[in-house]
């Protein structure tokens, strides 16, 4: 039932129109038959009326409650502008239900004087259950002069929870139609809220708003409708215009200027599986500890100061020399096999301007090549290219190749260095011309290539490579599958001079079965260059032009000798990533301390020009021409 009362006298001439329910009878107060008695309408008159009308109430006395308390029993509401609907649950039965909580409470107050059309907060409840059905406040009831029975500005609302989906009816009562009142059903699937599940219902997501079938003209439409208890339908609550959430801000981790909790705890200094140190001690060992770290590395950094400084003091030697090679070796290079000053000079490298020169005297050419051979390869290296009959895969090997050719020096970058076009006409130039031998192209060749295109143009430079690369030795390892037999020669040639000059190195090889196919192919065929800085490289090349192939095993020999206290590992896989240029502790280390990560893969070991060339010279001790030239001759009689 829905009833509506202000506690104030409402004078005659005010005419409320008002549905009464059925089995509620009730004179007609505001007709304009003069003869009918006006009820009293005192609180206990009131009171005693509404106790006899209610279904299965006890007589209420005007002493029992105060009228707020008797109003909230009954389901009315302080508000004034606040209304109770009637829903019945188990459809069974017409009485009201008993109200569990008070109608009028605060949290019910503020959801009717709220003013919002959606709900957005869906608690779940097992006892009560409210919905919000509009978002303005109800206008004043209309007033009617007309001498016709008052309808109810209420309508009365019943909705139907035992049936397979729920329906929602609301009741219009008055004279004309009192035996039928019509029914508003609402498919589940146009009002939502009367079909509700859980699965309807989202915390997170705001359900639509609630819409109310339009009324008649005298009904008006309410600010709020209390719902039934029920267990199966969640209680949506009123939303209350607030702020807008503000974003959260991303927490920002703050670092403690000190050291954390874990690094007071934790010794540093002794291994955990040992009892801890004395707190004293533990901290003297830590300083201690942190002083050693910082006299090595403030040692570590004079070293390459010196080394810095002996690298310049040797260059301004080379360039002071100059006057003797120019006066001396550059008229007749080969005065250098007669006079051992001379070759020793030649060994400390030879001056930059006259390197293109004294390389070009030193190697020859063996091969006769004229003036113009570079000319005619290029031109039919070019016009294979332009119809299509070059090697595809060649061609990708050879762009492989300089992709890899220097990365340090940015010369040789594909389409964006400058001397980048020179390299790619030499290498597809070198490529026609063993053609005609019927070989093919060999990674690495790229390297030798640069390195000579750096120290002279490209006409003579290929003249050089040709008859460089047809020397025995460099020959044999670019010749493919048809010097297989003169490679396995020469690698028992290198194991040979290892086991005599080098024994632990070469027992350590053969404990863990490394042979020389492992690691020397990758140093002999681009000579060195992937594998030793560039300035040490040069200067191993000027003596490499001279001696021939035997300085090209004794700089091998010199470079395992520089990694040797690196080389004893227990696992064959760390052994061959230390030789790769590969090995990750010495990575680490080198990233740590600063040094150059591009120029020459053994720069991590601090293999530098000095140190190799300090080990070139103490082997002359036992190294000996004569026992190069006899292994050559026991391996490759045919030579």
């Amino acid at each position: 039932m829905d009833h509506r009362s202000d506690g104030k006298d409402i004078a005659p001439d005010k005419r409320i129109k008002t549905h009464a329910p059925i089995g509620f009878t009730l004179d007609d107060a505001f007709s304009d038959n003069e003869d009918i008695d006006v009820p009293d309408f005192s609180p206990a008159a009131l009171r005693e009326e509404l106790a006899k009308n209610m279904n299965g109430a006890d007589t209420w006395h005007a002493g029992d409650s105060s009228i707020d308390d008797v109003v909230g029993k009954i389901g009315f509401s302080v508000d004034p502008d606040a209304s109770v609907s009637t829903f019945d649950i188990d459809a069974g039965h017409d009485s009201p239900p008993s109200m569990s909580h008070s109608i009028s409470s605060p949290r019910i107050q503020s959801e009717s004087s709220s003013h919002q059309d959606s709900l957005y907060e869906v608690p779940l409840s097992s006892e009560f259950s409210q919905v919000s059905l509009s978002d303005h406040q109800s206008p004043p009831p209309p007033q009617h002069e007309e001498p016709e029975e008052a309808a109810s500005e209420y309508p009365a609302v019943q909705i139907d929870l035992s049936a397979p989906e729920v329906v929602a009816k609301e009741l219009h009562i008055d004279r004309a139609s009192m035996e039928s009142a019509s029914t508003y059903d609402h498919s589940p699937m146009q009002y939502a809220q009367y079909a509700a599940s859980h699965d309807h219902f989202r915390p997170k997501s705001p359900p639509s708003p609630i819409k109310v079938p339009p009324s008649n003209a005298g009904a008006a439409s309410t600010p709020s409708l209390p719902l039934p208890t029920s267990s199966s339908l969640p209680t949506p609550t009123t939303p209350k215009h607030s702020e807008p959430p503000t974003p959260t801000t991303r927490h920002r981790p703050t670092r403690s200027a000190g050291p954390s909790m874990l690094d007071r705890v934790i010794s540093k200094t002794r291994p955990p599986h040992l009892p801890p140190k004395p707190r004293t001690e533990d901290r003297k060992h830590q300083h201690d500890w942190e002083e050693m770290m910082k006299r090595s590395r403030a040692a570590e950094e004079k070293r390459r100061r010196a080394l810095q400084e002996r690298r310049l003091a040797r260059e301004r030697r080379i360039e002071e020399s100059l006057s003797i090679w120019e006066r001396e070796i550059v008229p007749d290079w080969t005065v250098v096999h007669r006079n051992p000053n001379l070759r020793r000079l030649w060994w400390q490298g030879i001056p930059t301007k006259l390197r293109a020169p004294m390389w070009q005297a030193a190697v020859g050419n063996a091969l006769a090549l004229s003036r113009d051979a570079y000319k005619t390869c290029l031109s039919r290296a070019k016009r294979a290219l332009a119809s299509g009959s070059f090697p595809t895969t060649v061609l990708s090997l050879l762009e492989d190749d300089i992709r890899t050719t220097l990365p340090s020096i940015h010369l040789f970058i594909p389409e964006k260095g400058p001397m980048y076009q020179d390299l790619r006409d030499m290498l597809c130039a070198w490529v026609v011309a063993r053609s005609d031998e019927g070989l093919g192209y060999v990674l690495g060749v790229a390297k030798v290539a640069a390195m000579i295109l750096l120290n002279m143009p490209a006409a003579p430079g290929f003249v050089v490579l040709r008859n460089l690369l047809e020397r025995h030795c460099l020959r044999s390892f670019y010749g493919g599958m048809a010097s297989k037999d003169d490679v396995e020669a020469y690698y028992r040639i290198f194991d040979t001079l290892l086991a005599d000059g080098m024994p632990k190195i070469y027992f350590n090889f053969k404990q863990h079965q490394v042979s020389p196919a492992a690691y020397l192919p990758d140093w002999l065929v681009p000579l060195f260059l992937d594998h030793l800085p560039f300035e040490a490289c040069a200067r191993v090349w000027d003596v490499i032009m001279l001696e021939g192939d035997a300085f090209l095993y004794r700089a091998a020999l010199a470079i395992l000798g520089v990694l040797e206290p690196r080389l004893f590992f227990p696992d064959k896989k760390e052994l061959l990533e230390l030789l790769r240029g590969e090995n990750k502790a010495a990575l680490e280390v080198a990233k740590r301390e600063g040094r150059l990560l591009n120029n020459g893969k053994y720069e991590i070991y601090g293999l530098d020009e000095e140190n190799l060339w300090e080990r070139i010279d103490s082997m002359d001790e036992w190294w000996r021409e004569s026992t190069w030239k006899r292994l050559i001759e026991r391996e490759l009689p045919d030579l």
